[in-house]
C-alpha cells in the first residue's frame, strides 16, 4: 500500500513539476502564434491526449477560431456551435467518452479535416475578470477516457494560457500599433524632407543654380551658414532645405526670430532659465538645448543688440550654454544657419555688429538673388505657384497668357518671392476663368507692363519673348519633376505629345532617368 502510494505521489509530482514548466515556458513567450502552438503540444504530452486545441472567442464577429487544430491553419466557426461553443456559451467543463454520440458534437469539422474524435475534454478560458475568452479542448486520450484529475490539469493550464494568451495579443496589438507609427512616421518625414527639398527652390537661371550647388556641397557638414538677400527672397526656405538635406534631418530645426524678441527676453529664449531666478518663473528650456543634436535657425540676426551678441559668440566658441539662473554648464551640439536682409559689413563700420561674431556666423555665405536679378525665372515661378494653388483651391488648372507672364517680368517686385506668391494666390482665387490675362494682374504690375524688364533688352520681339518663356517653363518643369515628362506636361497643362512636340521644336533633348 505505502508503494502504491508513493508511486501516486511519484506522478502527481512529475505532472505538477510538467504544469510548472509549461507555465513558465507559456510566460516567457510572446508571439500568439507559437504561443498556441506550445501550449497545445505541451498540455498533449502531459494528458497523454492525441492532440489538444485552444479556441479564442472573436466577440465582433461571434466566432471561435483556431491556428493550431489543423497545423496553424485557421479556422473558424459560428461560436453556438460544437462541443467548444457549448463550454464558452455555458462556461462549464465537458468531459466526453464518444464524442460522436453527443447532439452537441459538430461533426463537420472532423469531416473537414479528415481527423477522428473519439474522447474529449473541453474546460473554458476565462481572463481576469472572469470574462470567457476561448476554450480549450483535449483529444483522444491515448488510454481510455479522460478523469477528473486530467479535468483539473486542463483547468490549470487553462488559467494560465488565458494570462498568456491576452499578454501575446497585448504585445501584438502593441507591435502592430507601433509598426503602424513607424509607417505613419516615414511617411511624414518623407513629406516633410520633400517640401524642404532643393527641388522648391525655383528657377533656373545661374544665380539660382549656384545656391543649389552650395547646398550640395555643404549640406552634410556642420559648418555654420549666413544666408542674405532682400525680405521674401527665400532665406528660410534655404535653411530648411540644407537642414532637412542634411545628416541632421531627423533631429530638431528650431527657427528663432531675433528681431521680434525683446531685448530682455534673449538670453532666456536663447539659454533657457531656471526656476525661481525671479517671482513666479518656471525653469524652460531655451532654443539652444531644444535644438541639441539639429540645427538652429537665427533669423534677422542682424537686429541682435550688442549683448546678446557677445553672449552668442561666447557659445559659438565654447559649445557649452549656462541657463539664466544657472551655475551648470550644458554642451550642445547645434548647427547654426543665420539670415539678416542687413548688409553686415556696413553694420559692423557703424558699430551695431561684431565683427568676429560675423566671422563665427559666415563659414559659408548665401546671398539669394532678388527677383528682379533673375526675371527669367519668374514666369517658371508664377506658373509653379498657379499649379499649387489650382490643387488646393480644388479649381480646373489655370494659365497666363504670354502677355501676362510678360508683365509679370517687367515688375521690379519689391517683395520678391513672397509678393510673387501673394499675387499669383489673389489671381487663383479670384479669375473665374481658366486664363490669366494682363489686365487682370494687380494695377501696380499692370501699370509696369510697358516698361522693359533690365535683362530682356536684348529681346526683340513679343514672339522671340514668348519663346524664351516656353523654353524656360519646358525646362523648369522637366527639373522640378526629374525629367518625367507625363508630370511636366501635366504641370504646364499640356499632353505629353504636345510637350514632347515643344521639346523638339525648342532643341530641348529628354535626359535618360537613371
Amino acid at each position: 500500500m505505502d508503494f502504491i502510494n508513493q508511486s501516486e505521489q511519484s506522478q502527481i509530482s512529475q505532472k505538477l513539476s510538467a504544469i510548472l514548466n509549461i507555465c513558465q515556458k507559456m510566460n516567457s513567450e510572446r508571439d500568439l502564434t507559437t504561443l498556441l502552438d506550445l501550449i497545445a503540444r505541451e498540455a498533449s504530452r502531459v494528458l497523454e491526449a492525441d492532440r489538444s486545441t485552444i479556441f479564442l472567442l472573436d466577440r465582433d464577429k461571434n466566432e471561435l477560431w483556431s491556428k493550431v487544430a489543423l497545423d496553424s491553419k485557421e479556422i473558424r466557426f459560428d461560436a453556438r456551435l460544437g462541443i467548444a461553443g457549448a463550454v464558452v456559451m455555458t462556461g462549464q467543463t465537458i468531459n466526453l467518452e464518444d464524442a460522436h454520440q453527443d447532439p452537441r458534437f459538430y461533426k463537420e469539422i472532423d469531416v473537414h479535416t479528415g481527423y477522428r474524435t473519439r474522447s474529449l475534454l473541453a474546460v473554458p478560458l476565462a481572463n481576469f475578470e472572469g470574462q470567457l475568452v476561448g476554450v480549450f479542448e483535449a483529444l483522444n486520450k491515448k488510454d481510455g477516457a479522460f478523469n477528473g484529475e486530467d479535468e483539473e490539469i486542463l483547468k490549470a493550464l487553462a488559467a494560465q494560457a488565458a494570462i498568456a494568451v491576452e499578454t501575446a495579443q497585448m504585445f501584438e496589438d502593441l507591435r502592430r500599433h507601433r509598426d503602424r507609427l513607424l509607417q505613419e512616421n516615414t511617411q511624414l518625414w518623407k513629406e516633410v524632407e520633400g517640401r524642404f527639398s532643393t527641388q522648391n527652390i525655383l528657377g533656373t537661371s545661374e544665380k539660382i543654380q549656384a545656391v543649389l550647388r552650395l547646398i550640395e556641397q555643404i549640406r552634410d557638414s556642420s559648418v555654420n551658414v549666413l544666408i542674405t538677400g532682400e525680405s521674401g527672397t527665400g532665406k528660410e526656405l534655404v535653411a530648411k532645405a540644407i537642414h532637412y538635406n542634411s545628416s541632421r534631418a531627423r533631429r530638431p530645426f528650431v527657427a528663432l526670430n531675433c528681431a521680434a524678441l525683446p531685448e530682455s527676453l534673449v538670453e532666456s529664449e536663447l539659454f533657457g532659465i531656471e526656476r525661481g531666478v525671479a517671482t513666479g518663473v518656471e525653469r524652460r528650456t531655451g532654443k539652444f538645448e531644444v535644438a541639441d543634436g539639429g540645427t538652429l535657425f537665427l533669423d534677422e540676426v542682424g537686429d541682435l543688440s550688442l549683448i546678446a551678441q557677445a553672449k552668442l559668440l561666447r557659445v559659438l566658441q565654447e559649445r557649452v550654454i549656462e541657463r539664466v539662473g544657472g551655475r551648470k554648464a550644458i554642451p550642445v551640439d547645434v548647427r547654426i544657419l543665420s539670415a539678416t536682409n542687413k548688409d553686415l559689413g556696413a553694420e559692423i563700420k557703424r558699430g551695431n555688429f561684431r565683427e568676429d561674431l560675423y566671422y563665427r556666423l559666415k563659414v559659408v555665405h548665401i546671398r539669394m538673388p532678388t527677383l528682379r536679378e533673375i526675371r527669367e525665372d519668374i514666369p517658371p515661378m508664377a506658373n509653379s505657384f498657379l499649379t499649387h494653388y489650382c490643387r488646393e483651391l480644388k479649381k480646373e488648372p489655370m494659365n497666363l497668357t504670354p502677355e501676362a507672364s510678360v508683365a509679370l517680368m517687367n515688375y521690379s517686385w519689391p517683395g520678391n518671392v513672397r509678393e510673387l506668391q501673394n499675387e499669383i494666390k489673389r489671381l487663383a482665387v479670384s479669375i473665374p476663368g481658366k486664363t490669366i490675362r494682363e489686365e487682370e494682374l494687380s494695377e501696380v504690375i499692370h501699370a509696369s507692363a510697358g516698361s522693359p524688364a533690365t535683362n530682356l533688352t536684348s529681346v526683340s520681339s513679343l514672339k522671340e519673348t514668348i519663346t524664351e518663356l516656353e523654353k524656360r517653363a519646358i525646362l523648369e518643369a522637366l527639373r522640378k519633376f526629374q525629367q518625367n515628362q507625363q508630370q511636366a506636361a501635366k504641370a504646364l497643362g499640356l499632353s505629353r505629345q504636345g510637350l514632347i512636340k515643344k521639346m523638339k521644336r525648342y532643341g530641348i533633348k529628354a535626359v535618360p532617368l537613371n
